[in-house]
């Protein structure tokens, strides 16, 4: 059965590839927005950054997205799932926070630490090109790793999400058991 958005057969997962490669290799707004339609837009769910339309997307790019990642910045997948017209990744994201980073921080000076993120993107094709992206990520995992919100105030986890992520033998239900030390 044909995909009401003319996806036909077509390699989305290729397609996408090809969009990350351009955003995170190339680091070429221009080659990135090539894999997209004429009117694509990008949210980055946790905080609403991104852009709508072709030309606000470049510039997007072009000035806050690609240029915010260090240096040292890993994208390692861990699962994907394609559909007729959607690719849905799941990646783990590392870098240090060495240079502002207004699309996930906007706003917080470089703090110099590690991170290590979870992150699950949603891509929406049509006729072969990317139509939309929606970026998940747990922001209170991010201020707690870039020291911007105390882990022992709040129920919320630092690298210990990415880390048990990827290691299922790491113990679960932290977070209840320290709740559960502090009732006592």
């Amino acid at each position: 059965m044909a995909s009401e958005h003319g996806n036909n057969g077509l390699d989305l997962g290729a397609i996408f590839d090809e969009h990350v490669r351009a955003e995170f290799e190339l680091r070429d707004a221009d080659a990135a927005v090539a894999t997209m339609t004429d009117d694509p837009y990008l949210n980055h769910v946790p905080v609403a950054t991104g852009a709508s339309g072709r030309a606000a997307l470049r510039d997007f790019y072009r000035d806050f997205f690609i240029p915010s990642w260090a240096e040292d910045t890993d994208v390692a997948p861990i699962s994907r799932t394609v559909g007729d017209d959607r690719v849905v990744d799941e990646l783990l994201v590392r870098f240090t926070h060495s240079r502002p980073m207004p699309y996930i921080l906007p706003g917080v000076p470089p703090t110099g630490r590690r991170v290590e993120l979870p992150h699950v993107v949603v891509v929406g094709f049509d006729h072969g090109k990317i139509a939309y992206e929606h970026v998940y990520w747990d922001q209170a995992s991010v201020l707690v790793q870039v020291g911007l919100l105390d882990p022992a105030t709040v129920p919320a986890l630092g690298v210990e999400q990415a880390r048990k992520l990827m290691d299922r033998s790491l113990p679960s239900n932290l977070l209840i058991e320290r709740a559960h030390r502090g009732a006592h």
